[in-house]
């Protein structure tokens, strides 16, 4: 089981990603897809398109880290509950790790649609 602090989170991408891009080219997808600042210490999570591999980025203080993921049967479910025009979809610890497991997930009330403007920090005053 995955245990992380409260304040991070978990944003899983709406759409699949070239998995062949490694720390610089995921978190450039974060500032692109996300709208979020990649060193901001939450956590990142990509599939590729044919949903066998998930790539999971963060900023840990010191630098980027990656967690790389190839199921040998199946495919990584990504959530299915996102509605047009969403980027990424937010989930706790507990329904990462069963993504990680391969588990599916049924839609649950606790994911929370990001749209890119929304996910944007609010403006410096």
């Amino acid at each position: 089981m995955l245990t992380l602090p409260p304040s991070v989170r978990v944003y899983v991408a709406a759409e699949p990603a070239d998995l062949r891009k490694s720390f610089d080219g995921l978190s450039s997808l974060v500032a692109e897809r996300f709208g979020a600042d990649p060193l901001c210490g939450h956590l990142f999570v990509f599939r590729n398109r044919r949903g066998d591999q998930i790539r999971v980025s963060f900023w840990d203080r010191t630098g980027y880290a990656i967690f790389a993921k190839r199921l040998e049967r199946g495919t990584f479910r990504a959530p299915r509950a996102v509605t047009p025009g969403a980027t990424s979809v937010v989930i706790d610890a507990a329904e990462l790790a069963k993504i990680l497991e391969g588990i599916a997930l049924a839609p649950s009330k606790l994911w929370r649609e990001v749209r890119l403007a929304e996910a944007a920090p609010p403006p410096a005053v």
